[in-house]
């Protein structure tokens, strides 16, 4: 899998963190508060879309009418505590990360989520200084399934999309990175286990934890 690979790219939640389950109870307790029940399709709607752009569809399609600004403010408030208290790393992400650093793999981060909460999650689970880049989905043009947000953190990274290893666990991702000319590992999680047979035909590579990696290194 690492063969003639010069830099290890990451989503964020779900892929190296244990995150997915917040959002879902952070948009029930967000629409509540102006009186609008949860749909229940609506997490894959927005799977992929940036920070910007989850807020921007949540006003337009809810007809939110507080500013973009004030929507991703209280999104972050609301997940604060959540990711600084109860998110850890994947299975086996720890030992992972170490053995890429100590052998001179650049490391990267491409998420959708906002660069506050990526920010504090790495810093509090003691990974910040692994890492050679982090790109969100709010510092390229368009979100997942494009590409832009991993040609921008190979790009961070100095290394050439073909000889990046991309880390995901939602379709979005997994065809973000193809699209980007990127060798694809698909990460199982408990939230898209609907899609698991439909991830391992489109990544190059499936684990269920990065112990699967180190167990053959």
């Amino acid at each position: 899998m690492l063969e003639n690979i010069e830099a290890v790219l990451f989503d964020l939640d779900g892929s190296l963190v244990d995150s997915m389950w917040i959002w879902q109870e952070i948009d029930v307790e967000y629409l509540h508060k102006f009186g609008i029940e949860f749909p229940e399709k609506l997490q894959t709607e927005i799977e992929g879309m940036s920070f910007t752009e989850t807020a921007l569809y949540f006003k337009e399609k809810f007809q939110i009418p507080d500013s973009l600004e004030q929507i991703k403010s209280d999104w972050t408030r609301m997940a604060w505590n959540k990711y600084t208290y109860q998110v850890p790393l994947k299975k086996g992400a720890l030992e992972f990360i170490t053995y890429c650093h100590e052998n001179n793999i650049r490391l990267g981060i491409a998420t959708s989520n906002s660069r506050e909460l990526v920010e504090n999650v790495i810093h509090v689970l003691g990974i910040r200084d692994y890492f050679d880049s982090i790109v969100t989905g709010c510092d390229v043009e368009k979100g997942k399934p494009s590409p832009d947000i991993y040609l921008e953190t190979a790009k961070r990274c100095h290394t050439a999309p073909d000889k990046c290893l991309v880390f995901e666990d939602i379709v979005p991702g997994i065809l973000a990175g193809k699209a980007a000319g990127m060798k694809v590992c698909a990460v199982d999680d408990d939230y898209s286990s609907r899609q698991k047979e439909e991830k391992k035909k489109l990544s190059d590579y499936f684990i269920t934890d990065y112990f699967d990696i180190m167990s053959k290194l």
